[in-house]
């Protein structure tokens, strides 16, 4: 019976070490400022570090191989820890600006909302405008749900529409880099940081639809214009916020999941 805990043990604590290892790597390798062929051999030495450590727990070395493993793995999250997002890069030109707002009593001004004109999913007319909104005027809040691919992941766009025909929609975007790819992988090791970006209809949920192919649903919400407002304004603080203090993904996951629980 001993036997069978020690061993239950030691397999927890492989499986432990075993998923640190594994975010060590990533860690190296997508953020360890070297050049490529350095990334591979730290990444590399990580790993076979971790698997020797596993390897330790069935022997006599286990004690001083499990303090140097958490010893490292202490200085590998100091140093991540340190790590800010990206501030200033070549961005993609859809995610080129972060909208910022100012409100003056019950009028909410909007810069930089994007205005593009989609011919496809890779060319088109680029604009950026102001927008004026009277927030006595909000009457309703969409929701949008946009799948591509894998059905259980969804792109969330929440629009706000007002009484005079107007509608503004947010979508909180990774910010790509030109030339740069959509990795899911990379953004949970801060590779990109995030915009909020804040929109016509037509252009973040027709490119979406029309362009890139993606299954777009749209859903009323049962939330009454003073509920619809307070989200509003939450979003352009958050925006405001973003403009000063970029934000990784991780951490803005975290806070996205707070709100929808809400």
């Amino acid at each position: 019976m001993r036997l069978i805990g020690r061993l239950l043990f030691a397999g927890i604590l492989a499986s432990i070490i075993l998923v640190a290892t594994a975010w060590a790597v990533g860690a190296l390798w997508y953020q360890l400022p070297v050049p490529p062929s350095a990334r591979i051999v730290a990444a590399f030495l990580c790993g076979v570090f971790g698997l020797a450590t596993i390897v330790a727990i069935f022997t006599r070395l286990r004690n001083w191989l499990l303090l140097l493993f958490l010893l490292c793995f202490v200085l590998l999250l100091t140093w991540w820890s340190t790590i800010k997002p990206l501030e200033h890069a070549d961005w993609a030109p859809e995610v080129a600006r972060q909208v910022t707002g100012t409100r003056n009593g019950d009028v909410l001004t909007l810069n930089n909302v994007r205005d593009f004109g989609w011919h496809s999913k890779t060319d088109f007319t680029e604009r950026w405008v102001t927008r004026t909104y009277n927030l006595n005027k909000l009457r309703t809040a969409d929701l949008f749900l946009s799948q591509w691919g894998n059905p259980n992941i969804a792109h969330v766009i929440l629009s706000f529409g007002f009484e005079d025909g107007d509608y503004i929609a947010w979508s909180v975007e990774v910010r790509r880099r030109v030339g740069g790819a959509f990795s899911p992988v990379a953004d949970l090791f801060k590779s990109d940081p995030l915009v909020i970006i804040a929109s016509d209809e037509r252009d973040v949920v027709g490119v979406r639809s029309n362009f890139r192919g993606e299954d777009v649903q749209i859903y009323r919400l049962r939330a009454p214009p003073e509920a619809a407002r307070a989200l509003l304004l939450e979003y352009v603080q958050d925006a405001n916020a973003l403009s000063t203090t970029p934000e990784s993904t991780t951490r803005s996951r975290r806070t996205a999941r707070q709100r929808s629980s809400r």
